[in-house]
């Protein structure tokens, strides 16, 4: 069966795109290199043996999303991540982010109404629970007023396939919730690598490591956590990508029990920031200069999942431990930049 990958490049999306690889399906992607480089297909090709077929188009524009559609009518899924994804530049360039993040989903569900079958994943994040009220966080959690636009456009995004799935039963849905991906392929031929300044913590944490920036930031250190430091749930990316193909899968073999299906992804533990950096000291030997700043704007205190829905139903439960991530980042790190 042939898959379609938008956003294919970018850092899960590509180790989604070896998973599916690896278990038999027919990948294309999709990815306008807006944050990743070409070279990440040769990354794909040397862990599967198998190139998978790609085009270079922007989703943002509704008449090659149609082209596309109209050229590849045996597509059997897709898996779209092709979004903006960091909350401090959403702050700062909303517009950027409900043009790149709605319009885009919205053109490319319009093709997929029209087939009479369509299976679709949905990159979705935990940031549309907001500040929870109660830890971990289920399923069944209230969704939240966005800390973020970018968060906003992860609510927004659900309630657009949730309100489609309910008017077209061809097609089945399942969002996933993710918490916070970090690592990379322990054979280090793909991982993250944000263009221009790192967004995230661990890529931030790596090239400061390296030399690449002087210091780290740590946003904040009077939250009322342990350390003063905020919590989130940091899955191993790999552990994340075979989630999406389990999800997949459910649609395909028609497991799914509604046409619109919602799972939380993460471990279940929360670590702070100090624990990671921690972390990421005892795996690399290194000792790390960073400085405590302000908080950051859109920031929540903690944010860790309740993985039960995920565990039992989806037969899917992350499998790496944080220093397990943090020493797949920095052999990846430490590989691109030799």
């Amino acid at each position: 069966m042939k898959i379609l990958v938008t956003g294919g490049l970018g850092f899960i999306g590509s180790h989604t795109v070896v998973e599916l690889q690896q278990k038999g399906f027919d990948v294309i992607i999709i990815d306008n290199l807006s944050n990743a480089g070409i070279e990440v297909l040769e990354g794909i090709t040397a862990i599967t043996g198998i190139a998978p077929e790609f085009e270079k188009l922007d989703l943002k524009n509704k008449v090659d999303v149609s082209d596309f559609f109209s050229r590849h009518s045996d597509i059997g899924g897709v898996i779209h991540f092709a979004a903006s994804k960091a909350v401090g530049e959403s702050v700062e360039n909303p517009l950027l982010y409900y043009e790149n993040n709605i319009n885009t989903l919205v053109y490319v569900l319009q093709e997929l109404s029209n087939k009479d079958n369509a299976n679709f994943i949905f990159s979705s994040s935990c940031t549309v629970y907001g500040q929870a009220d109660t830890l971990p966080i289920t399923e069944s959690a209230p969704v939240k007023p966005a800390e973020s636009p970018y968060g906003n456009t992860k609510q927004i995004g659900e309630e657009i396939i949730r309100d489609t799935c309910h008017i077209n039963n061809h097609l089945q849905a399942i969002a996933l919730r993710y918490f916070n991906p970090i690592g990379s392929h322990p054979t280090a031929h793909i991982g993250e690598l944000p263009i221009g300044v790192p967004q995230n913590l661990v890529p931030f944490i790596t090239q400061t490591a390296i030399g690449m920036r002087e210091q780290l930031a740590v946003f904040g250190n009077d939250y009322p956590t342990e350390d003063g430091t905020c919590i989130r749930d940091y899955i191993h990316v790999v552990d994340l990508a075979k989630a999406h193909v389990v999800a997949l899968e459910r649609l395909i073999n028609k497991n799914n029990t509604e046409n619109y299906e919602v799972f939380n992804l993460g471990t279940g533990t929360g670590s702070s920031v100090m624990e990671v950096i921690e972390s990421f000291e005892r795996v690399s030997g290194k000792k790390l200069n960073y400085r405590i700043t302000d908080r950051r704007p859109g920031d929540v205190i903690a944010a860790y999942a309740d993985t039960t829905k995920a565990n039992k139903v989806l037969g899917w439960k992350a499998k790496s431990t944080l220093d397990d991530a943090m020493a797949s980042a920095w052999k990846w790190e430490q590989k691109i930049r030799n």
